[in-house]
């Protein structure tokens, strides 16, 4: 009988322990620490020999002038707005993670793409926590072609590796990769072991074959991927699908990719008819009341390779308590804080007897500087309670010394703006564009004091 070995493995960073610890040394996380049982038997290659692929199983070395620098050619998945958040297509050979809440629709897009892709390529659905007829159900509902998309129920890697051998897809959907399990791992389905070694066989089975790869990861009730961190590491991409319960609206919004960009977004409504792509992203996340109300105005933010029209609202409310409180929704925390000392030394506005309550319409989390200045404006307009104009947008970085600094794109931010009808914005003076924009009139600012007075 083979003998196995016993580690602890940080299920945050995949930091490796010969004994059990409270705390991990690398992360500093606390009780993430569990203990793996891993058996001495040798792991099989998943593909011994395939032919037509070169450098399955020999390797040499090279120079770096030896090596092909011909780009795998990308296919796309049917949806522009997936494709923009994959950098562009799937590239195949990568291994793609695609997380998210129950119910946020994951296993609906990837059907979607499924079966329009096998109208035109070989696919390969693997289902281990639905039935067949559970995903048939749900492809008739949303009135999908059925006729060509290849099926399969299993749970074993191993498994699955040869019967996609002797199918050749070009393309895999694992759903999902925490009820997947290898023989050789004695631990239990959706362990730690077994969600590292069953992602590190199915990715180097894409290496090895060219086929594309695409797993479906649970999340943690913080919101992070469920499973050890090396479980990002092994895969090329990793996309988070984001959407509450009462929301029709679903953003892709990509945590890793070595494809492309990591900060790109895009935009799906939740129909009847499954998940349709949003050609205006920046018209669901403007107000739709016919009233404008104290502390809202609209930024312009740089998604990726596009810019994003949000409406930020802000609430300032007087407070009996010693510490008022700080909360930022979509912002982050810290910022918000650093940004009302900013308001307050340079300003001449204190809210030290102030709840401050700041949140993004639509859910969009916004991490660039450039909306501090509308930040701080939607402050203003709630501490005075007065109304700024809805034709308004602002964008800009707000420095410790009260300057108003540039962001990147500031002309492709304005462009935006004034397609969406907005008739003035007040920028950067550094973003200013040397030549007026036919309908909006561009107000430069310098300092806070210069934008406070612009309002």
């Amino acid at each position: 009988m083979a003998k196995s070995k016993t580690s602890f493995v940080c299920t945050e960073c995949g930091s490796d322990f010969p004994r059990w610890q409270g705390q991990c040394s690398s992360c500093q996380e606390w009780n993430t620490i569990s203990e793996v049982r891993l058996s001495s038997a040798p792991t099989r290659n998943p593909v011994a020999n395939r032919q037509g692929y070169t450098g399955a199983t020999q390797a040499k070395v090279q120079t770096l002038n030896e090596i092909d620098l011909q780009q795998l050619p990308r296919f796309s998945s049917g949806f522009s707005e997936l494709d923009r958040v994959l950098g562009g297509g799937i590239v195949p050979g990568s291994a793609i993670l695609i997380g998210g809440n129950p119910g946020a629709g994951k296993s609906t897009l990837l059907l979607q793409v499924m079966c329009q892709l096998a109208q035109a390529r070989k696919a390969l659905y693997i289902t281990g926590e639905e039935s067949l007829q559970q995903v048939a159900m749900r492809a008739q509902r949303l009135n999908l072609p059925v006729d060509k998309l290849r099926m399969l129920a299993e749970t074993n890697v191993e498994s699955i590796c040869q019967l996609a051998e002797q199918e050749k897809p070009d393309i895999i959907v694992i759903d999902s990769i925490q009820v997947m399990h290898l023989d050789d791992i004695q631990s239990a389905p959706g362990s730690v072991s077994q969600v590292r070694e069953s992602a590190a066989f199915l990715t180097r089975y894409a290496k090895q074959t060219g086929t594309a790869i695409i797993m479906v990861g649970h999340v943690t009730k913080d919101g992070s991927l469920a499973g050890p961190k090396v479980l990002e590491h092994c895969i090329d991409c990793a996309v988070m699908v984001d959407g509450s319960s009462d929301s029709r609206f679903r953003t892709l919004r990509g945590n890793k990719n070595r494809f492309g960009p990591v900060n790109e977004l895009g935009v799906f409504a939740m129909t009847g008819q499954g998940l349709k792509e949003v050609s205006n992203p920046s018209a669901i996340f403007l107000s739709q009341a016919e009233e404008q109300a104290p502390g809202s105005i609209v930024m312009v933010v740089w998604e990726g390779t596009r810019p994003l029209l949000v409406e930020i609202q802000a609430l300032a409310d007087y407070t009996q308590l010693s510490n008022p409180r700080r909360v930022a929704v979509g912002l982050e925390q810290n910022r918000l804080a650093m940004l009302l000392a900013v308001m307050h030394r340079h300003g001449g506005l204190q809210m030290s007897d102030q709840d401050v309550f700041v949140n993004v319409v639509g859910g969009v989390r916004v991490a660039e500087t450039g909306a501090d200045l509308a930040l701080l404006l939607a402050l203003v307009s709630s501490f005075k309670n007065q109304v700024l104009p809805h034709d308004w947008v602002v964008f800009g970085e707000v420095g410790l010394s009260g300057e108003i600094r540039p962001v990147a794109n500031g002309q492709e931010r304005i462009q935006e703006a004034a397609k969406h009808g907005f008739k003035r914005a007040i920028v950067p003076a550094a973003n200013a564009p040397k030549e007026a924009i036919k309908g909006i009139e561009i107000v430069p600012v310098k300092s806070l004091n210069e934008a406070l007075d612009a309002i």
